[in-house]
């Protein structure tokens, strides 16, 4: 199974700080046993003890910590009660800290309180060195209550910090992994809005189109035989297009967009103004030509129009149809794809109806002006 390069780059980090943690631990491990061991089986006890802190730490970025925690916990504790009441190794507590201090903010809930537990535990069975006759009573406090719960204290919170650390990496991650199917979903959207443009706007062309030449094959057949024509041509340009959509090679041209709003608003016996006030750079007219493209559909699809007329400017295009009812609009999702689309690139799509006419104004800020209705 192929994983996520996040979860791979966690990996690992864990990996390194496990490796950097056993370098520093295990020769001092190692060196204790040897400086504190008096005998061959304090030795063994105590490399128990040393032990069962280095498997904790090599389970910690594995899901398998669970496994070896309580073993571990179990051993490292047997070895600090050993080290307080029989050999009077007051290293002994090192095993339990380390064992402890990983395991603890691993826990799902409670952590607090078992933090707590654990410091009172340690505290607690070094305490029992009391039970011991000694000389020297603030010795024993020192060294078998107050430094092994300080380290336990100390150790267990660099261990929160670190897996707050972990933490913040796996956010940090995910929320990338978020915005990453995010661009994903609107790269999909854009996709389906273009092809919605292209195929949708020749369909509903070809469709007038259709019915002109069906109405005039025994009246002009000529006539007919040129709207033929052009739906052929038509239906071959929508196929180039959508080749290169798919290719991610589609630029529109407003000029022929324009040409071409114009034609179909004649062909459809709608009488056509345009005023070419202005040119605008590239980019800006690729997406006014996209907007030009859904509104002509639109006026096609749903409007009476009598007239249409199409202003151009410096600061973008507007469009004003009338033959519009004053009943509840139709719901045109295609100019609302297209206002989001315009107001990512720093633009504003303006979409009015008003007695009887209706309105659809793109513009930038860079010089935005929309003709009145």
């Amino acid at each position: 199974m192929t994983r996520k390069p996040g979860t791979m780059t966690r990996r690992r980090l864990h990996q390194i700080n496990v490796w950097a943690q056993l370098a520093v631990l295990a020769p001092m491990g190692a060196l204790l046993v040897v400086i504190e061991s008096g005998t061959w089986w304090e030795a063994v006890v105590l490399s128990a003890g040393v032990l069962a802190g280095l498997v904790a730490i090599a389970r910690w970025p594995a899901s398998g910590l669970s496994r070896v925690a309580i073993p571990c916990l179990i051993v490292s504790a047997a070895v600090w009660l050993y080290g307080v009441l029989v050999s009077g190794d007051m290293t002994a507590f090192c095993g339990i800290a380390i064992v402890g201090s990983i395991t603890i903010p691993h826990l799902p809930r409670h952590r607090g309180i078992a933090a707590v537990g654990l410091t009172v535990f340690v505290a607690a069975a070094g305490a029992t060195r009391l039970m011991v006759p000694q000389d020297d009573l603030a010795r024993v406090l020192t060294s078998y209550v107050l430094v092994p719960a300080g380290v336990v204290v100390l150790s267990t919170g660099f261990m929160f910090i670190n897996k707050l650390f972990y933490d913040l990496i796996a956010e940090l991650q995910e929320s990338r992994d978020r915005e990453a199917e995010l661009a994903v979903t609107r790269e999909r959207m854009r996709f389906a809005s273009d092809l919605h443009d292209i195929q949708g706007h020749t369909l509903h062309v070809v469709k007038l189109k259709s019915a002109l030449a069906e109405k005039l094959v025994r009246t002009d057949a000529a006539r007919a035989q040129e709207e033929l024509r052009e739906i052929n041509a038509l239906v071959g340009d929508t196929i180039a297009q959508t080749k290169a959509l798919a290719y991610a090679q589609r630029r529109l041209n407003l000029s022929a967009e324009l040409e071409n709003a114009k034609n179909l608003f004649e062909a459809a016996g709608i009488r056509v103004h345009v005023e070419r006030e202005a040119e605008v750079d590239a980019h800006a007219g690729e997406l006014l030509g996209q907007v030009l493209r859904e509104t002509t559909t639109n006026i096609l699809r749903h409007a009476q129009a009598g007239q249409v007329r199409i202003t151009l400017s410096k600061a973008g295009i507007t469009i004003v149809n009338d033959g519009v009812h004053e009943a509840a609009p139709h719901r045109l999702s295609g100019l609302a794809t297209l206002r989001d689309r315009m107001a990512t690139n720093g633009g504003e799509l303006t979409v009015q109806q008003k007695d009887g006419r209706f309105l659809t104004a793109a513009a930038f800020p860079h010089g935005r002006s929309a003709a009145a209705l």
